[in-house]
Parts: structure tokens; C-alpha cells; sequence
């Protein structure tokens, strides 16, 4: 039965072709906008490590003397308290993250110095953000101990300056002193770049080392992010009363999440014990709770995103009345077919095979018009844009909306024309 509504709403699309058209045009036009924002919404809220985001969490405690009354705390930590989590080992892994300029040049090839990104950070980075590789490893936790002058290149750094090659082994400079190349990563864009304080969709950094490592060869120029006091000797980070440290924690269950709130809670107070914390107020935020909370997806996306869909809403409710003026005028059809034994039920499923229809062949069209709004989006001066393409899951939403949109719009439409009386427009033929 299904192949006969079908063949019917082929017949009925052919007879009226401009008709059809708008219909198409309307479906098409409204996916195509709100496909493209939502294929960028979906993009940039999407889950950068799926299966190990619900292990990752991010921690806050508050040594900022001069905020005692403040309800979040700061969104990273000074030296002193970020050293003392990270070195307590309560979590099953921890991570410790700054980073800085520096220059950084190949001693033995010819090009110029580059100014380049430093991550410097501890040996559970690796594993933890599950960090591919191409060759080589990362460090050990005895490297980060002996602060060893060893290094890890992203895979753009290690074709720039090595050509692609293998390159563990290799020299590298770092501002003024040399390093030993130990692993070069496979191409790796986490997106956003979760990691960081106040996260971004830039790339990762091209140079990573052990933290000890990075706080010697580049003493003095790393962000602080706010001081409350001056430091006791300028440009020495480690006894500044400045926050400008994160920390990452992994837990592998929700004991170990307990149990590292209760650690945490009883840090800090003791902290404040000593007079060097006057706020209590902690907080150990999942990944996903954490992006949400320092707002990766941009304002003006989810605003487009919102106009998009009203857009939509404007096509669908033209679909309607084009489509209840194509089925009305074509009463003296349906009443022969009435008359001749159809059921109110068989007309109603006719009609909404050829709205269905109709959303299929706009669907066609709002996924060609999706792939011209997301190249367009790649063309701007974004962060992201490099990020922005069509995967298979929204290839299928732009179908199953374009087809579940237009039948839920023939719905009214074909409701009407099951209700003709078949007596009426007979004696009008």
C-alpha cells in the first residue's frame, strides 16, 4: 500500500510544479539554516574525551586572602597549594598545567627561532587525556622529579623542523637552554582545548615539558592570572601570592570522588588553620561541568542557533498552507476516490506520504544548503572554524528533521482533506 501512496505523490508533485517548488524551496531553506547552526552547536558542545570526561575533574580551592567572601573560587591556584594537591597522590592519576612563550629553534638545521606555545606539565598527562602518539612516549614521573630536560613536539613542530621524521633524540633549544626530544605526537586537536584554565579551540601547544623543567628554562614569564599581594622577589612564580596554576585530577569511581572532596574540604581548612586561606569554598567540577561553567559555546552561536530554528518555524508554517491549498484543490480527486470506497484513514496516509515526500527532496536540498553555510563558517576568523564540517550524525538529523518536519506540517492539511465529503464535490464535476 505504501508503494501505491508513493506513486500517487509522484503523480500529484509532477502535475504542479511550481508548487512543489515553493514547497521544497521552504523545507530546504529552513534545514539548511538551522542545520548549519546546529552542526556548529553540536560541534563545539560535543564531548572532547568520550568514555573518560566522567573520570576527569577539575579542582578550585580559593588562597586569594583578599576575596574570604567570594562564592566561586578563582578559576586556577597559586604554586604553593596546586604542589601540595598534586604531590598528596589522592587522585588515581593528577595533573599539574601552565604554559608560556618561548622561542624555540632545532640547533642543527637552519631556521630562524620560532615563538612558540610551552605546555609545561606532569607525567600523567599522557595517559590521562589519552595523548596519541607517533613516536616515542612521554616522560616518567621520575622526569618530572629530576626535572629532566626532556620534551615532547606536536606532530606541525616536528615536520617544520625535522621534516616528519623521527626525531626522538633530537636537540631542541628552549629559550636558552637545550632539551631532548622523547616523543612526537600523532596530529591531535582536542576540541576545546579542555586542559587549559579558561579553555579555547586554538590548537594544543608544540612543545611540552616536565613542570619543574618549564618553570627553570622559562622562570618569570608565565601568566598570572591575578596577585593580591606583590611578590617577595619579582618574577619568582613560586613564591608569589598569584594564582596562575591548574590542576586536573582523574577518579576512577565515586568512592574515590568522596573521598577526594572530603581531602579537599579538609586541605583547605587546614590551610585557613595556618592563616594562609581565608575561604573555604572548594569546588571539583567533571569536564563537562566545567566547560559548561567557563561557557565554551560562544553567545552569539547559541543565538543564531535560536534565530535559525524561529526561521525554520516561519518556513514550516508556509509549508502548511501550501500544502492545505494543494490538497484542498484537489477535492474532486479526492471525493471519487471517497466515493469509490477509500477510507477517511487511506486518504489521510496518502496525504502524508507526499508531505513526506516533499520533506525527502527538501532534506536533499537542506543538506547542500548546510554544506554551503559550514563553508562559508569556515571562512570566518574564528578559533574553530577548521573544526566545522558535517559528520554522519548530523547528516542523518538534516533527514530525519527535513522528513519529520514536513509530515508533522501535512498533518493539518491532510486532516482537512480526509474530512471532504464525497457527496459535494461529486456534483460539482
Amino acid at each position: 500500500m505504501f508503494g501505491y501512496y508513493l506513486d500517487l505523490a509522484l503523480r500529484s508533485l509532477k502535475r504542479n510544479k511550481a508548487l512543489t517548488a515553493l514547497m521544497v524551496l521552504a523545507i530546504a531553506v529552513g534545514i539548511g539554516a538551522s542545520m548549519t547552526t546546529l552542526t556548529v552547536m553540536h560541534l563545539l558542545s560535543r564531548d572532547p574525551l568520550p568514555g573518560r570526561s566522567a573520570r576527569l575533574f577539575y579542582v578550585q580551592v580559593n588562597p586569594d586572602v583578599t576575596r574570604p567572601n567570594a562564592k566561586e573560587p578563582p578559576a586556577v591556584m597559586d604554586y604553593h597549594s596546586a604542589v601540595d594537591l598534586w604531590s598528596a597522590q589522592r587522585a588515581d592519576r593528577q595533573v599539574l598545567i601552565v604554559d608560556s612563550m618561548l622561542k624555540v629553534k632545532a640547533p642543527d638545521t637552519a631556521l630562524p627561532p620560532l615563538r612558540l606555545d610551552m605546555l609545561s606539565t606532569t607525567a600523567d598527562f599522557f595517559p590521562m587525556f589519552d595523548v596519541p602518539f607517533r613516536y616515542g612516549g612521554g616522560w616518567s614521573a621520575d622526569d618530572d622529579v629530576k626535572r629532566a630536560r626532556v620534551a615532547v613536539i606536536s606532530d606541525d613542530l616536528n615536520v617544520k623542523l625535522f621534516g616528519g621524521a623521527n626525531s626522538v633524540g633530537r636537540t631542541l633549544r628552549l629559550g636558552g637552554s637545550d632539551v631532548r626530544v622523547v616523543g612526537v605526537l600523532k596530529p591531535w586537536r582536542p576540541a576545546p582545548l579542555f586542559y587549559e584554565a579558561w579553555g579555547s579551540y586554538t590548537k594544543p601547544q608544540d612543545v611540552m615539558t616536565p613542570f619543574s623543567t618549564g618553570l627553570e628554562i622559562n622562570d618569570g614569564h608565565f601568566q598570572q592570572f591575578n596577585c593580591w599581594h606583590l611578590p617577595a622577589t619579582p618574577g619568582h612564580l613560586q613564591d608569589a601570592p598569584c594564582n596562575w596554576v591548574a590542576l586536573w585530577v582523574q577518579l576512577d569511581n565515586p568512592a574515590r570522588v568522596d573521598a577526594y572532596r572530603r581531602f579537599l574540604a579538609d586541605y583547605v581548612a587546614q590551610q585557613k588553620a595556618l592563616g594562609r586561606f581565608t575561604s573555604t569554598v572548594t569546588r571539583l567540577r567533571g569536564l563537562m561541568q566545567w566547560l559548561d561553567y567557563t561557557g565554551m559555546v560562544p553567545d552569539d552561536v547559541r543565538l543564531q542557533n535560536w534565530l535559525a530554528f524561529a526561521f525554520f518555524a516561519i518556513c514550516l508554517f508556509n509549508t502548511v498552507g501550501l500544502l492545505l491549498a494543494k490538497f484542498m484543490r484537489r477535492g474532486g480527486e479526492i471525493g471519487v476516490r471517497r466515493a469509490l470506497g477509500a477510507s477517511r484513514a487511506a486518504v489521510f496516509a496518502q496525504c502524508l506520504v507526499e508531505a513526506g515526500l516533499v520533506g525527502l527532496l527538501g532534506g536533499v536540498g537542506g543538506w547542500l544548503l548546510t554544506l554551503a553555510g559550514l563553508w562559508l563558517v569556515r571562512r570566518q576568523p574564528t578559533d574553530y572554524a577548521d573544526l566545522i564540517h558535517l559528520d554522519l550524525p548530523m547528516f542523518l538529523t538534516t533527514f530525519v528533521l527535513a522528513i519529520a518536519s514536513s509530515v508533522l506540517a501535512g498533518l493539518l492539511p491532510a486532516a482537512r482533506a480526509s474530512r471532504i465529503a464525497p457527496a459535494l464535490q461529486l456534483k460539482t464535476l
